[in-house]
């Protein structure tokens, strides 16, 4: 399987020395769970898409910096792609910024939430368990790092899980589109880093906060797999 990847930003020049771009995260999240798998990169930020739709299997967006409500000409450009995946029901995950996109591109809405940054780890807990999902503990852990929420989903759209923080945490539209809210690609020495760069920006709570919930155990390698089930279905 040829997997496209999305990709919306790129990483602090200070961080991705260490840490690679958001690509080189998510094919080391992947790659382990089916060494099968090849990527391609599209720089979405930069105007690079497939020549055809169906030159990779299924696509996978990356989080982001901007907000998917700002009127950028590559956010439209994107939003008019996702509406083409959707149209021809081509597998697509997003993640974070790409979960915000599939609500924002497919008639839900997307807007910088009343309670703040969500920074650290977070935990939300599943309603239902789709057929990708291991059948084991209904909560799960993962990085998250965002302003912005869903909320108000894309008509059709099942709300998987949630938290008292982040209502529309996992969504599913279809069989063909999977979304995320939490970051499983960001690793604790990473968002450790992020949270000393964003000390300022996040707030002393957020911070504090922030750093003492990374001493938790995160799902990381249990998304990569329901990720990969997901996108093998």
């Amino acid at each position: 399987m040829k997997i496209g990847i999305l990709k919306t930003d790129n990483v602090h020049q200070d961080l991705a020395d260490d840490f690679g771009e958001y690509p080189d995260m998510f094919q080391a999240l992947l790659s382990p769970v089916d060494p099968g798998l090849e990527f391609v990169v599209y720089d979405v930020e930069e105007g690079e898409y497939p020549a055809d739709i169906d030159e990779v299997d299924a696509y996978l967006m990356t989080g982001s910096k901007s907000s998917v409500y700002e009127d950028k000409e590559w956010i439209h450009t994107l939003s008019d792609f996702v509406r083409d995946l959707h149209e021809h029901r081509k597998k697509l995950v997003g993640i974070c910024f790409g979960h915000q996109m599939v609500a924002h591109a497919l008639g839900g809405r997307t807007e910088k939430s009343d309670k703040g940054w969500g920074v650290g780890a977070h935990d939300a807990l599943f309603h239902r368990l789709p057929e990708w999902h291991d059948g084991e503990d209904p909560e799960f852990v993962l990085i998250v790092s965002h302003q912005d929420q869903v909320v108000e989903t894309a008509p059709g759209t099942e709300v998987l899980a949630g938290s008292d923080f982040c209502e529309n945490a996992v969504c599913q539209l279809g069989d063909h589109i999977l979304t995320l809210q939490g970051h499983p690609e960001f690793i604790e020495a990473y968002s450790h880093s992020l949270l000393e760069l964003r000390r300022e920006l996040y707030g002393e709570d957020n911070y504090h906060g922030g750093k003492a919930s990374l001493t938790r155990d995160l799902d990381r390698e249990r998304v990569a797999d329901w990720i990969v089930k997901f996108l093998r279905s």
